[in-house]
């Protein structure tokens, strides 16, 4: 299998932010990660959503899948950085995947040059990136390249294409179809393909070919990247304008209220109830009881009792939240990935008397409609 197998799924330090987990991890290690995978030939594959990854997984569900599937997400957006932080999730930095390929194409630490094959871009471009990426990469070159023209992820997902790029044997593999188009296929195909690092990275072609220049830092920091680049792809305005709203609907309806409510269950005796777990195997299910209130800190051990429901082979596990005072974006993010890993198995996750606070934070979180309730 491509993932990196459960319990390091559940290892990961990750938060929800609005429906989305995200690692949190810095650009050095996002960068230590990628080259520890590649050097263990372990593979990994890896999302940058941005604020209209974010967007666009509110409402498509196998999109929305195709990241939660994913080995390592990091936050590539200006946006994502400002609920954190409004939410006071400890996100230090933006990651974005422009800054993460430069990164590794300048690491003169490896002791071999990271092959990259580029799959997709307009017409000649990828070509050029591969021309540009053999010429000024410290630590990276370019073993292949393929544009499978407008055609759908099934006729791009032919045995001899995936032949082509095995046989090139990359390292990374660096998608740019679309993020929608490149994210199906790459979770169409990714068990198929013998890249370590696989990652759509839409504009990286582009800015490795030369064909668009990346915003200035100033730019990228104060979050105006999107202005540059409708400066230097007009076309893109109707996708940003729409995006900007539907953020500004996230906002105000969803951020700043669970900001306030979490603030609020913060100072209250709610939040101040020591977690607890207990757990049992019962003729037609798995049940869990939690109590109290769980947090990032007191995570550790409710994260093992998970893994270990992982390897047991009841196919119906149930949470009852009864006794829950308080949860954070930790341990929703957390949870994702507990019923992502047993939905891959066959099994189902149920949440069970869930009290109204703790209905409201998933609500607020945008979560509540990911989950099964009994």
């Amino acid at each position: 299998m491509f993932n990196q197998g459960t319990t390091s799924t559940l290892s990961r330090d990750l938060f929800c932010i609005l429906g989305l987990p995200f690692d949190a991890v810095n650009l050095s290690e996002a960068s230590s990660q990628v080259n520890s995978d590649i050097d263990k030939k372990q593979r990994c594959f890896l999302t940058t959503p941005n604020l209209n990854f974010l967007i666009t997984a509110q409402s498509d569900l196998p999109f929305f899948q195709s990241i939660v599937d994913s080995d390592l997400i990091i936050a590539d957006g200006m946006p994502i950085i400002w609920i954190a932080k409004l939410l006071g999730i400890p996100f230090s930095e933006r990651v974005a995947g422009s800054d993460l390929f430069y990164s590794l194409s300048n690491n003169n630490a490896q002791n071999e040059k990271t092959s990259v094959f580029f799959f997709g871009g307009q017409e000649g471009i990828a070509e050029q990136a591969s021309q540009n990426l053999n010429k000024s990469s410290k630590s990276m070159s370019c073993c292949g390249f393929f544009n499978p023209g407008f055609t759908s992820v099934e006729e791009m997902s032919s045995p001899e294409i995936i032949e082509l790029i095995n046989t090139a044997n990359p390292d990374f593999l660096v998608v740019s179809l679309g993020a929608e188009k490149g994210q199906a296929w790459i979770k169409k195909n990714k068990d198929r393909l013998n890249a370590r690092i696989i990652s759509h990275l839409g504009a990286v072609i582009n800015f490795v070919a030369g064909s668009v220049a990346r915003a200035p830092v100033f730019w990228q920091k104060n979050g105006l990247e999107w202005l540059w680049r409708i400066k230097q792809e007009p076309g893109l305005w109707k996708r940003y304008f729409f995006d900007g709203v539907a953020f500004l609907k996230l906002l105000t309806f969803k951020v700043i209220l669970l900001a306030l409510y979490d603030r609020w269950l913060k100072k209250s005796k709610h939040f101040n109830i020591p977690a607890s777990v207990t757990h049992s195997n019962e003729v037609d299910q798995y049940r869990i009881n939690l109590t109290g209130s769980i947090n990032h800190a007191e995570l550790i051990s409710i994260k093992q009792v998970l893994i270990n429901l992982l390897h047991t082979d009841q196919k119906k596990i149930c949470l009852d939240c009864s006794g829950l005072t308080y949860i954070d974006s930790a341990f929703i993010g957390t949870l994702m990935l507990f019923q992502h890993s047993l939905n891959k198995q066959d099994r189902q996750l149920f949440l069970h008397n869930l009290p109204k606070r703790i209905i409201r934070l998933l609500t607020l979180n945008n979560v509540l409609n990911r989950f099964q309730f009994n």
